[in-house]
């Protein structure tokens, strides 16, 4: 929004803060910043053009902790609020909206600085190059001289708005020569892989092999912490998209496993169940509430930045799963009802149907405090859990969650002097070693244990005000939700009917909220988000493929044909959208290519959340195996291919990628159950089978997928029997690998 003054000089421009028109929570809680923040889109990059003037693009997330603290340090200043609003055109983009505009940016900070996050500030020209970026820069109401080692000496916010603003002014000849040649940069880096060849090039007996997956698996053997788990030093991520490449390298066929090895397999499941131990046991997992955080600032899991994700839930969730399935351990049961409580309650789960996206890491630490901190909501003094448990009570849960009088949090990890004698709560014994340490019955630890948490949350429930809730419902993470939900569902439903209700109950939900606002039937498209109403933006392509991957396991988890025909009008939809006719593979856009983006990109490597090809691929390999469907595993095989170079050189960064890889190799076996299979159907669901799908139909169920799918029609559906299709042809039921 702008007036102007009647000049075309550079200060005859007037913005004012235009946010109140977004519905984001993330891009609302600026609106009273003094910038005159604009929203992305034809109006302010038109204004960038008439006035020559760089935009400056800022891009993050609700939750994200350190977009709050810049706000605080810089979006809240007069000082920055001037230089801003006289001599740039000021953006402020919601990353989980706009992913493809911030993919871009963050590709070329990446690139220039070595390294990436959120916030993330970019100076881009009025032809939208990038000129110069980067993260979290300290602004004039900083607290700390330094804040950690990785922005400790960084230069000043003002210092950085005062030099581009000379920049531009002085040298912008120079300054728009050096963002071309960083734009051809990344162009030719985005089209290096996904174009390596065209469609129909390929001879025949190309393309990647299963030897891959033992390559990715030296990798992590290589890099894994055997004291913590995971795989790398602080910061440390779950990454689930790795753990669950691990705890399934042993669940492929035999081919695979004689290629990586019987016992690199169990080792490789080892690492992933020693790592969600740790991870179980740590202060990244809410300890006395549900769910886990987005990341440890410790290599030991001890201390998060607490936000929570519910793309982080629904993968968690899932790779529990995987764990308890493969090796039947109480402790990843314990992990999955934790996590399928936390999504299917609120805050997270709407009443409407559907999955919030993200809890803030930042939370007032009383009902009378006027200043947030970050995890104000999950810290513990050791004089609390007295006064909350009592003096007995309060030291056996003391002990058991590592709570002490000076805290637990290292002076180097508390920049901000937020947890002084504040405790994040760890479990660092057993009840058993506690029980023999205090002289004290394990069942009375036990059940001081429980008691003890149940106390600590109400306290904290009925005390303490709650982080804010991000409550974007967004079409892929619900996705994810769904599929995982699904298959908790499907798995512990001879383990515990109620819980397996609930979780079924929660994925139906989302599914018939996400068909009825955010899908047109007209079109067969997806629209992105929800708040408030249906947001304007468009499906991306991780919408589309996430979706399908939740309605397939959502599919098998009830054999409700309608939501196998979805998947298939959506794969159908996409496939449409995102491909081109020559070049495999699926762009993040949907055509025709949006002109407010500079370049089109798509999406291979695996990250926090996985890329939307690797999901895209399984999916149709999957929907093959299931309908018969022999252009579907076409498009599967185009799909890997179009990132071949790639993966064959860096195949640990497209670990999700590589089932794929297999599925194209050996193919995939679909069950079908006929008649009634209830302990058949149990078999299967207590078991990881990657490289099989399972139909039913009879006894009213499969009428859609019979005519889908010729092959069923040829079978008495009614019969009791198992059947295995593959290749276009089946057979009665034998054990496979």
């Amino acid at each position: 929004m702008d007036a102007e003054n009647g000049g075309d000089g550079q200060h005859d421009l007037q913005m004012v803060n235009g946010l109140n028109e977004s519905r984001s929570p993330y891009v609302r809680g600026h609106m009273n910043n003094p910038v005159a923040w604009q929203m992305w889109g034809p109006e302010a990059l038109g204004l960038a053009k008439k006035h020559n003037r760089l935009l400056f693009v800022s891009i993050g997330y609700a939750a994200c902790h350190w977009c709050h603290v810049m706000e605080r340090e810089s979006f809240c200043s007069p000082e920055v609020a001037q230089l801003l609003n006289a001599h740039f055109i000021p953006i402020k983009i919601d990353r989980e909206e706009r992913p493809d505009v911030d993919a871009i940016y963050m590709s070329y900070v990446q690139a220039t600085t070595g390294s990436g996050g959120w916030p993330l500030n970019v100076f881009v020209t009025p032809d939208l190059e990038p000129v110069f970026g980067g993260t979290y820069w300290p602004g004039p109401n900083n607290s700390t001289t330094a804040v950690g080692t990785a922005i400790a000496g960084t230069v000043s916010f003002v210092n950085i708005l005062e030099k581009m603003r000379d920049v531009w002014t002085h040298q912008e000849g120079r300054c728009r020569e050096s963002a071309k040649e960083i734009t051809r940069q990344l162009r030719e880096f985005a089209e290096e892989g996904v174009h390596s060849h065209k469609l129909g090039e390929r001879g025949e007996g190309e393309g990647l092999e299963v030897e891959l997956l033992e390559e990715a698996f030296q990798h992590f053997r290589k890099k894994y912490d055997k004291t913590n788990g995971g795989f790398s030093t602080a910061p440390k991520f779950p990454t689930p998209v790795n753990l669950s490449f691990l705890l399934r390298l042993g669940q492929w066929p035999q081919t695979v496993r004689d290629v990586v090895g019987e016992t690199e397999c169990q080792h490789a499941s080892n690492m992933a169940v020693h790592t969600l131990r740790k991870m179980a046991r740590g202060g990244i997992r809410d300890q006395i509430g549900y769910g886990f955080a987005r990341y440890s600032v410790t290599k030991d899991w001890s201390l998060p930045h607490f936000e929570k994700m519910l793309y982080d839930q629904a993968q968690l969730l899932d790779v529990y799963l995987d764990a308890f399935l493969s090796a039947r351990d109480a402790e990843m049961l314990g992990a999955i009802y934790d996590i399928a409580s936390y999504l299917t309650s609120p805050p997270m789960g709407a009443r409407t149907g559907g999955f919030f996206s993200a809890e803030d890491a930042d939370s007032y630490p009383s009902k009378s405090d006027t200043e947030k901190r970050e995890g104000a909501y999950y810290v513990w003094s050791l004089r609390e859990f007295h006064e909350v448990l009592g003096e007995k009570d309060g030291e056996v849960c003391a002990r058991f969650y590592g709570v002490t009088a000076d805290g637990n949090v290292a002076p180097q990890n508390d920049p901000h002097d937020e947890f002084i004698s504040q405790n994040v709560l760890n479990v660092t014994t057993t009840p058993s070693a506690l029980a023999k340490k205090l002289g004290i019955p394990e069942a009375s630890i036990t059940q001081t244990l429980k008691s003890g948490r149940q106390k600590l949350r109400e306290h904290r429930e009925n005390h303490r005000p709650r982080p804010a809730l991000d409550d974007k419902i967004i079409v892929c993470w619900n996705g994810l939700a769904i599929g995982a939900l699904s298959r908790t569902s499907a798995a512990l439903q001879s383990i515990d009917p109620t819980k397996a209700s609930e979780c079924l109950e929660a994925a139906i939900s989302a599914v018939v909220f996400i068909k009825k606002e955010l899908f047109d039937s007209e079109t067969n498209t997806l629209y992105r988000v929800y708040r408030e109403g249906r947001g304007s933006t468009p499906g991306l392509c991780d919408d589309y493929a996430f979706f399908i991957h939740g309605l397939i396991e959502l599919y098998e988890a009830t054999f409700d044909d309608s939501y196998l025909n979805f998947a298939d009008i959506l794969q159908k939809r996409q496939n449409e959208l995102f491909t081109s006719s020559d070049s495999p593979g699926f762009y993040t856009t949907p055509s025709p290519h949006p002109p407010d983006l500079l370049l089109k990109l798509k999406s291979g490597m695996d990250a926090a959340e996985p890329s939307s090809n690797n999901i895209s691929a399984r999916n149709l390999y999957r929907l093959s195996s299931m309908l018969d469907d022999a252009s579907y595993f076409k498009k599967a095989k185009e799909t890997v291919e179009a990132f071949e170079a790639e993966v064959d050189q860096f195949p640990f960064t497209f670990s999700g990628m590589l089932g794929s890889v297999v599925m194209g190799r050996l193919g995939l076996k679909s069950v079908v159950l006929t008649g009634e299979n209830d302990e058949m159907l149990k078999r299967l669901r207590q078991t990881v089978r990657p490289n099989s799908t399972v139909v039913a139909i009879g006894m009213g169920k499969g009428q859609w997928l019979r005519k889908r799918n010729g092959l069923l029609m040829q079978m008495d559906a009614e019969k009791d029997g198992v059947m295995v299709c593959e290749g276009g042809a089946c057979k009665e039921w034998t054990e496979f690998g």
